[in-house]
């Protein structure tokens, strides 16, 4: 029996640690399987036919809320062209019910975690003991699963991000997140998960991004961790996903010795609204959190990476701004803001009716409207956080960006900025970084009424200090007498990863 794992990944530059788990607790099995990762951006019917030139007798595909849509176009192309193949899907988006994709063509469903279930149902297949379609949602004992690390390939360690944990779980109960549904924290043995780790180094993996939702809540675990690193020779990359409220000093420490660009924490803010926080069950210690990102953004040369979440219940689009106004005040880092989404299983459901909320069936299952943001409001902000990306959080205008607020407002300024580019490009996609440096300087200088002078040398210093970067025309007349240093190009360890 011939079996093939595969999922379509958002990007080619990520890998799949599920298909990885799979394969390594494939048994007696795993000579006969195989793994073949695709991307998103890959042709479905292309796709089909590269899973077909292996002949498999078994498909098993990770279905995850960038992917399902796609999932569903292959199931429906390889059960026409190969009806006799069987399809077995797992991952999150069949986790939970309602399934809000249409999977029916599938042949069996797993949900939960499928480390051992795939296994065992390849094997019930073969012996004609597979009768149950979709299989229960199951949480296996992490001292029986086999590791994945060794799966990596050698192009993979040069070529993609290396996905990586050392436990599984939540302990907060935020209800917009998958994560709160598990019971517990789950933790893999550190000795072995280090072994597996060194391995990995000794191949020359050098990126390392850590999939625990809340990497800093075992201490023990991630001094050991860290310290995994900080032993190391640099450059390296590790990102791990941090809670804001819990930096002890022997955490500090050791952050404070990371080399810079080598480390990125993940800090999923959501929203600084005490109100809006406990509608959603999220703990929030304010306190904390700001001497903790003060820490971080003054003493340590960590990329910081805050995450903000437009649509939260009850929230109007003034505490939103509020919100980002703070975290400016604060810091100086990357925030991300996202829009709300509504998954299958979670609780955050419990809000539809008291505060209006509508969101899309489709995923990725954003937020449509609510009692306080309209559909275009919603639409706005989604501009909103296009245009914030490619300018602040992108590093490309750090110096020419606080011209446009000047303040300790920053919401409402761009808030009019990301208005008028819109109008100006109808488009929030495929905007070079020539054209978004001439919409920047326009708007200064026109909308702003900044001296035209001042707003041309700060963009060259921000589009020049990457080196082979050449004087875009729109800044060629004021260039003429500045000497600029250019910094290293972008390399293997930029500091924003996603």
């Amino acid at each position: 029996m011939k079996i093939t794992l595969t999922t379509l990944n958002s990007r080619y530059t990520h890998s799949a640690i599920g298909l990885r788990y799979l394969y390594a607790n494939m048994k007696e099995l795993q000579p006969n399987t195989i793994i073949q990762e695709f991307s998103i951006n890959d042709a479905i019917q292309t796709i089909a036919e590269k899973l077909m030139d292996n002949t498999p007798d078994i498909i098993g595909i990770g279905v995850y809320i960038w992917n399902a849509l796609e999932v569903h176009e292959l199931l429906h192309v390889i059960k026409k062209i190969a009806p006799e193949v069987i399809v077995v899907l797992g991952g999150p988006e069949v986790t939970h019910e309602p399934f809000r994709v249409d999977f029916s063509k599938a042949d069996y469903i797993i949900k939960g975690e499928g480390d051992l279930a795939f296994y065992k149902l390849c094997r019930d297949i073969l012996d004609n003991k597979a009768h149950q379609r979709i299989i229960p949602m199951g949480m296996p004992d992490l001292k029986e699963i086999a590791l994945p690390y060794k799966y990596y390939s050698d192009h993979d360690i040069k070529n993609r991000y290396l996905y990586v944990e050392v436990s599984r779980g939540c302990p907060f109960a935020c209800e917009f997140c998958l994560s709160s549904m598990d019971e517990k924290v789950r933790a893999f043995d550190l000795d072995t998960v280090l072994e597996e780790f060194e391995t990995l180094w000794q191949r020359g993996a050098r990126n390392f991004k850590f999939v625990d939702r809340t990497f800093n809540l075992n201490m023990k675990t991630a001094n050991r961790i860290l310290d995994f690193f900080l032993v190391k020779e640099p450059p390296y990359f590790a990102h791990f996903e941090v809670i804001p409220d819990h930096f002890p000093a022997s955490l500090r420490q050791k952050i404070q010795s990371f080399p810079h660009g080598a480390l990125q924490l993940e800090i999923g803010i959501q929203t600084l609204n005490l109100e809006i926080a406990n509608n959603i069950s999220r703990q929030l210690k304010l306190d904390k959190i700001q001497e903790n990102i003060a820490f971080l953004e003054n003493e340590t040369t960590a990329h910081i990476h805050l995450d903000l979440i437009v649509g939260l219940p009850g929230e109007s689009l003034e505490s939103f701004g509020k919100n980002l106004d703070a975290l400016m005040q604060l810091s100086s880092c990357e925030i991300q803001i996202g829009i709300l989404k509504k998954l299958s299983g979670t609780y955050i459901n419990r809000h539809d009716e008291i505060h209006g909320m509508v969101y899309s069936d489709i995923p990725p299952y954003d937020i449509l409207k609510n009692n306080e943001l309209s559909f275009k409001d919603i639409q706005i902000m989604k501009r909103f956080a296009r245009f914030w990306d490619i300018t602040y959080n992108s590093g490309n205008f750090k110096h020419t960006m606080p011209l446009l607020w000047e303040g300790e407002k920053v919401f409402e300024p761009f808030y009019a900025f990301a208005l008028w580019v819109y109008e100006k490009t109808n488009s929030t996609y495929k905007i070079s970084l020539e054209r978004m440096g001439a919409l920047v300087f326009e708007y200064l200088v026109t909308c702003k009424q900044k001296e035209e002078q001042e707003v041309a040398q700060m963009m060259l210093q921000d589009l020049l200090k990457v080196k082979g970067r050449a004087v875009p025309p729109y800044l060629k007349p004021y260039a003429k007498e500045l000497k600029i240093t250019s910094k290293m190009g972008q390399g293997s360890f930029n500091k924003r990863q996603l």
